[in-house]
């Protein structure tokens, strides 16, 4: 394993905590869900073979500290985190960003904000559910997440949550997860301690979030929206599908589910290099999955 560079960088209302691999073009890799820089250690190293792999811990997540722990979430401020990555690492050069979950959220944002910055974001199952034409349901889904936060904590909130991600008409028990890497298990703790804030703070700020469609649309040569193969019919699959459709896209399916880079490290590595490979298109069977 690389032992990567570590630094912190000030931003408004926080001390980013962040480590870079390799050398080469910039890749900033933005995490998702309660996870920080080193959710990305199963693909980090791998990809550091052919870029300056950065990654972080999200403002509020694991080493990244707030000013103001109370203070409410916004995509715009993420997004403006990851913006002063780019300038500290790659000042004046276009970057590569991938983001996943609400990191692609971020990564959405960044790109309408900054696109001068930007040379192609891949953008994995953001859960920008506001785009959806039944966001109304997800709107009174996480209100009830919010409901049962405030009155019979983390975990009886977390199953509401993780029971309105599920498939369309799935009432099954949730399968046993697919044993994770020694590292990916290892990190189990520090993800548990985030937990509390994602779901009271990131949660409810990211999934209301209403991204500018019709700016995308206008920079969608340099957008590629990704989903896990197996998440078909799950909530976070469904806003990526549906944005890639109108913006006459193709939707790039990763190895796995929502984690699949953390449960197939060594194919996702695959699939970001050809999704960031400059200039060429990526190809696709009919039923959408990637060739």
């Amino acid at each position: 394993m690389i032992d990567p560079t570590i630094g912190s960088l000030r931003v408004n209302g926080a001390t980013l905590h962040y480590e870079v691999r390799g050398e080469g073009p910039l890749l900033l890799l933005i995490p998702g869900g309660a996870g920080g820089a080193a959710s990305f250690d199963g693909i980090s190293d791998d990809l550091a073979a052919e870029y300056t792999v950065a990654t972080y811990d999200p403002r509020g997540m694991s080493r990244s500290t707030l000013d103001d722990p109370e203070a409410e979430q916004r995509v715009a401020e993420h997004a403006d985190d990851a913006f002063r990555m780019l300038e500290l690492l790659s000042p004046g050069k276009p970057a590569r960003v991938f983001g996943a979950s609400s990191g692609a959220i971020a990564a959405l944002h960044l790109l309408t904000a900054h696109p001068e910055r930007i040379e192609r974001v891949v953008a994995h199952e953001p859960p920008v559910v506001e785009v959806l034409p039944d966001a109304s349901e997800h709107r009174a889904l996480i209100a009830r997440v919010q409901a049962t936060f405030r009155s019979e904590g983390l975990m009886p909130a977390m199953a509401v949550f993780a029971a309105g991600l599920k498939k369309d008409g799935d009432t099954t028990e949730p399968k046993a997860e697919v044993r994770l890497p020694p590292q990916a298990a290892a990190r189990a703790e520090r993800t548990m301690a985030n937990l509390p804030y994602f779901v009271g703070r990131i949660v409810p700020g990211f999934m209301s979030y209403v991204p500018d469609v019709h700016r995308l649309e206008a920079l969608s040569d340099r957008l590629v929206l990704a989903c896990g193969q197996d998440s078909r019919g799950e909530l976070p699959y469904r806003p990526a599908a549906f944005l890639a459709e109108r913006l006459g896209t193709e939707l790039l399916h990763f190895p796995g589910g929502h984690t699949g880079l953390t449960t197939h490290p060594a194919e996702s590595v695959e699939f970001l290099r050809k999704a960031f490979r400059s200039g060429a298109a990526i190809a696709a069977t009919p039923d959408g999955h990637s060739a």
